[in-house]
């Protein structure tokens, strides 16, 4: 995680550079720069992570506290976008909330990434609760997904790719907990007819299907990202242009900082560079789905799992767009892209990994040492 965030860090300043602003490039700037302020928060949520009480969380037995009133406080921060006082609207869209402190300025953050991992927690926590009845249609899968399915309906309206990764997600932990697969299947073309209808709703998500189709029948509208996207990629060759020395990010390749940061790491790092980025992130994953499968409480293996997921399929989704494998989507690169909501929260979630792998190997120790030995 830490050589993932140091690597956004460099690659979001490298993105941010630009001609002739007459700013200079110093140590002093680049260690008080936002990134680098987010990417140590990142790590202190890393530590607090590994501390929280999440095992009783999940495992209460009742159905009126924990993850369950998490995913409702996580529904009511996503209305948040639509308070005019609150809301911040960036190309288009309303995902974000911002609040001006004093001697801080706009602060804002982006509600979808609570829902996003409120989602993992209720769903890990709904597959113990529910136990045998987890096999059923109405009282197992219908009902675990009945409020994922509100909170990813209420995201879909502004953010379609964050609605189906929660949805994806949802899906596989329920799955892992028991649910038939013959209930998943029989429900998913109700799912992708809700996608049909989220793409068919906004023109500018019709636009992106056919530019993914044919780039080039539109290559000054909808096409232009795909194509600047899979250009710089293609421009890294081997080893790439090197580091800061990146042509696509003056002006070419829009959203470099955050959701095509892959691309301008390819242009300037090659495909070196760029098979660094996924060897850490497949490590990474590795590395959860070791600490899952080792853990004997289910509800904590459930929600491991569902992290492991949930940064996975992001970064399945966000590659794909990037190399132009599947349409422009607005998802971020896990630990990468820019984006201090996404950095932070996803820090938390694998410090609750951190701290199942310590709490193992602490009891695996205890277990190891003579009861007689002080």
């Amino acid at each position: 995680m830490l050589a993932l965030l140091s690597l956004g860090v460099v690659m979001v300043h490298s993105a941010g550079l630009s001609v002739g602003d007459g700013r200079a490039i110093s140590l002093e700037a680049f260690l008080l720069s936002k990134p680098t302020m987010y990417m140590a928060l990142a790590m202190v949520a890393l530590a607090a992570g590994s501390t929280l009480p999440i095992r009783r969380m999940l495992e209460s037995p009742s159905v009126s506290r924990g993850p369950a009133w998490l995913l409702i406080a996580a529904f009511c921060l996503c209305l948040l976008v639509y308070v005019p006082a609150l809301a911040r609207e960036v190309n288009g869209a309303k995902r974000w909330v911002g609040v001006n402190l004093p001697g801080l300025g706009m602060v804002s953050f982006q509600p979808s990434e609570t829902a996003k991992w409120a989602s993992v927690a209720f769903v890990a926590w709904f597959g113990v609760w529910r136990g045998e009845g987890i096999r059923r249609l109405v009282g197992g899968l219908g009902l675990g997904l009945a409020p994922i399915a509100a909170i990813a309906g209420l995201i879909l309206l502004e953010d379609l790719g964050t609605a189906v990764l929660i949805g994806a997600v949802a899906g596989l932990v329920l799955l892992a907990a028991g649910v038939r697969w013959a209930y998943v299947i029989a429900l998913a073309p109700v799912g992708l007819a809700v996608v049909a209808v989220g793409i068919l709703a906004e023109p500018y998500r019709m636009r992106r299907l056919a530019a993914f189709v044919d780039p080039y029948a539109d290559p000054a509208g909808s096409g232009y990202h795909a194509i600047q996207s899979m250009a710089a990629v293609a421009g890294g060759d081997v080893f790439g242009r090197g580091l800061g020395f990146g042509i696509r990010k003056f002006g070419y390749v829009p959203e470099d900082q955050t959701d095509f940061i892959f691309a301008i790491i390819a242009e300037e790092l090659g495909v070196a560079g760029a098979g660094l980025i996924v060897a850490l992130m497949l490590t990474l994953l590795w590395a959860g789905w070791t600490i899952a499968v080792r853990e004997e409480s289910r509800a904590m293996r459930l929600f491991a799992f569902g992290v492991v997921a949930t940064i996975g399929v992001q970064a399945t989704i966000n590659l794909a767009a990037v190399t132009g494998l599947g349409p422009t989507k607005g998802i971020a690169l896990p630990l990468v892209s820019s984006g201090g909501t996404g950095w932070i929260l996803t820090a938390a979630a694998l410090g609750v990994l951190v701290g199942m792998d310590r709490r193992r190997a602490l009891e695996e120790c205890a277990r190891e040492i003579p009861a007689d030995e002080p």
